[in-house]
């Protein structure tokens, strides 16, 4: 079964994750000075927060969202409705981020919302690398934004 994942720009971290904490009922699964995730069961939700910065401009709300799969296999048949959506697609591939290793793609709906489809099959200890994105669409915190 697929998670639903959602990433918000938050202005102050620390205030963000005892509000959510409290929101959720629990505390989260990760917790770095630059990023802070739940796993929820109820909702199914990979929800993370991180600060704004003047790199993505400096604005709250929501980043990114996406779907994270359980399996390569599953990663694969979200990865052929991307392509059905029919929207651009950034194709990453294997890379760090986010704490995690991970295999991602994305892709934008017609309003311009960043969706991230994506497997991950560990931890690591640093956040991870940028995207080469092309076109200066890059942001700091290596998702789009």
């Amino acid at each position: 079964m697929k998670r639903f994942h959602l990433n918000l720009k938050v202005s102050d971290l620390e205030k963000s994750r005892a509000y959510y904490a409290n929101l959720f009922g629990e505390q989260p699964a990760v917790v770095k000075p630059d990023y802070i995730k739940w796993m929820l069961d109820d909702p199914y939700i990979n929800f993370s927060i991180e600060p704004v910065s003047d790199a993505t401009g400096g604005e709250t709300g929501i980043a990114h969202v996406g779907l994270q799969a359980e399996s390569p296999e599953e990663l694969q048949s979200v990865y052929e409705r991307v392509q059905n959506a029919a929207g651009p697609r950034f194709e990453e591939g294997a890379t760090t981020c986010c704490y995690a290793s991970s295999e991602k793609n994305w892709t934008q709906d017609p309003d311009g919302l960043i969706w991230e489809a994506f497997y991950t099959d560990g931890q690591v200890t640093h956040y991870g690398k940028l995207p080469d994105l092309g076109g200066g669409q890059s942001d700091a915190a290596c998702c789009l934004n």
